[in-house]
């Protein structure tokens, strides 16, 4: 599905951009003519318009030339689906089944405490007394490298 089609089937769009290669920033696309009325005066009036705001959105507009967003996007959930096997393939059960570039793998608590002595993750909630899923995301810049150290740091704490 195109973005204009996905688009097409909603009243307003969130496109984020960090996790794909953005230096900060979303867009928020409307296409609701009712939701545009004074979009941009409640969003002065709360302290989220920036002064140099279309400054951000260049960077939109670099990211939608030649469909740069959707081949970075596609690397990073290239990434998150070669984790999620190799963790799978070790015997890890996930909260939910990994269809993005975030994976929730469930963890003992000591696994969770080993892994954490080299990477920063979000532990995302407890299962049970001994066990815990764990938030691991991946972006546009996640190397093959990185994937292949954090499961062989993984199979070191299962050993």
């Amino acid at each position: 599905m195109t973005l204009p089609e996905l688009s097409s089937f909603v009243d307003m769009l969130y496109i984020g951009g960090t996790k794909n290669g953005a230096l900060l920033g979303e867009a928020l696309v409307i296409n609701a003519p009712a939701l545009k009325d004074h979009f941009r005066f409640h969003l002065k009036q709360r302290g989220a318009l920036l002064a140099k705001g279309r400054l951000l959105g260049a960077q939109f507009v670099a990211l939608f030339e030649d469909g740069l967003y959707f081949e970075l996007a596609r690397h990073a959930n290239v990434m998150a689906t070669r984790l999620g096997k190799g963790l799978r393939a070790r015997g890890v059960e996930f909260l939910t089944e990994p269809v993005t570039n975030q994976v929730f793998p469930i963890l003992t608590d000591r696994q969770v405490e080993s892994l954490r002595a080299h990477y920063s993750f979000h532990v995302w909630t407890r299962v049970d007394s001994g066990r815990s899923a764990i938030r691991l995301v991946t972006s546009w810049a996640t190397p093959d490298e990185a994937v292949d150290g954090f499961l062989a740091d993984f199979a070191r704490t299962s050993a």
